[in-house]
């Protein structure tokens, strides 16, 4: 079930000739620990496309700029679009990230392809109407990218890092249906001597350093793709618009956005170990403090925002500042707000806390400038810290961010 000790597991089968990774050898995981090719991995912020595409942008909704700063082939949600917007974020404003672009699938055409030596017997294809007729469930889950916050490494922090420069719109909690991941590998007869799950993507293969790594793809242990991982085929009561997986993607609750792929295309169920380039070459910690061959980017971490512009210009006089807060370990048990740099008093959380928990906090500021900043701890314990351990591929940031706006 945990990200992390799955792949030490799997790192160590990976190493020992055990585990198989398609398009990554252990030379190549060999040189980025020592360094080398880092400037590679960080070509995951653009990546290619296919002909047939090309004249596509990568992301087809509207992104006006009240809503999204545009990041190339990714959106981040602006904090200030999800003011008064409910628990759940409407999917205008939902945040995108894209590896290549969004590709443009016929559903009546679309079939999940599900095979590999974790199966008892042979190949099984699915079409849309067949799963949509499989029982449904609903779950109500975040998504949210391994490198949220990541700009402020450098902004805050003062070290560089490669990669998309996000502040914290990189995160959206959405009401999801569709089929259990568990439903689907019962009917098409899953081995006990199955180990893995790899999902597989159909958006354009990913290029990365002139290298062909091909779709994005990325496996899950058994165990977990029986737990709770869902086929999802809608998004807050919608089929799931082209941006944000149409027809079908994979939630994975509680692991990192990379592991609920979208737009899927097929299923190998395997009965060997398997790796990817996605949790190999991307989204590993390579830094001071880590191994020598990275480690997994696993849970997210404890993080805070104010739903307000950056640099927001507020009126003096009586305010109610209100943000969310959330964590890779489940609910949030306490937020503090501090507006003079010293002081932390109590938030009051409003609305249910499922996969985040709004909050708000009475605020009576002078004119001047000011420096707003939150904390949550949730709970298991985990507040967040004043700053993080550095990694040069700027994922997992979770320190307290330092808000600024000014009262007029």
């Amino acid at each position: 079930m945990d990200e992390a000790q799955y792949d030490r597991t799997r790192l160590g089968q990976f190493l020992a000739g055990e585990a198989r990774a398609d398009g990554f050898s252990r030379r190549s995981l060999m040189r980025l620990s020592a360094g080398v090719g880092l400037g590679v991995a960080a070509g995951a912020a653009v990546g290619g496309s296919v002909p047939a595409q090309a004249a596509d942008p990568p992301i087809l909704k509207p992104l006006p700029p009240e809503l999204f700063t545009v990041f190339g082939t990714n959106a981040e949600t602006k904090w200030e679009a999800l003011r008064g917007t409910g628990h759940l974020v409407p999917v205008d404003r939902f945040f995108v990230r894209n590896h290549t672009l969004t590709p443009r699938i016929d559903a009546d055409a679309w079939r999940l392809r599900i095979s590999g030596s974790g199966l008892r017997g042979g190949p099984v294809e699915l079409t849309y109407r067949e799963l949509r007729h499989l029982p449904a469930d609903t779950v109500t889950a975040a998504v949210e990218c391994a490198g949220n916050g990541r700009g402020f490494f450098t902004s805050q922090q003062g070290q560089a890092v490669s990669g998309t420069a996000w502040k914290l719109g990189a995160v959206g909690v959405a009401r999801w249906k569709g089929v259990r991941l568990s439903t689907v590998l019962k009917r098409a007869g899953l081995s006990r001597a199955a180990v893995d799950v790899q999902p597989v993507g159909l958006d354009p293969n990913f290029v990365s350093g002139g290298v062909d790594l091909g779709p994005v793809r990325r496996p899950l242990p058994v165990g977990k793709a029986l737990h709770d991982v869902l086929l999802a085929y809608e998004m807050n009561g919608a089929p799931l618009p082209p941006d944000h997986g149409f027809p079908v993607r994979v939630v994975v609750p509680g692991w990192i956005g990379i592991a609920s792929i979208k737009w899927l295309d097929e299923l190998e169920v395997s009965a060997e170990p398997l790796f990817s380039p996605w949790n190999t070459q991307f989204y590993r910690l390579f830094g001071p403090t880590y191994p020598a061959d990275g480690e997994l980017v696993g849970r997210q971490t404890v993080k805070s925002a104010f739903e307000l512009a950056w640099e927001a210009t507020l009126p003096a006089g009586r305010q109610v500042l209100t943000g969310r807060s959330w964590s890779g370990n489940g609910r949030i048990r306490r937020v503090e707000v501090s507006t003079d740099g010293r002081t932390w008093r109590p938030a009051r959380p409003t609305g249910p806390g499922a996969a985040w928990q709004r909050w708000e906090y009475p605020w009576h500021p002078a004119p001047g400038a000011y420096t707003l900043r939150a904390r949550a701890t949730d709970v298991t314990g985990v507040t967040q810290p004043e700053t993080v351990p550095h990694n040069t591929l700027g994922y997992l940031f979770g320190a307290i961010v330092r808000h600024p706006v000014t009262v007029v």
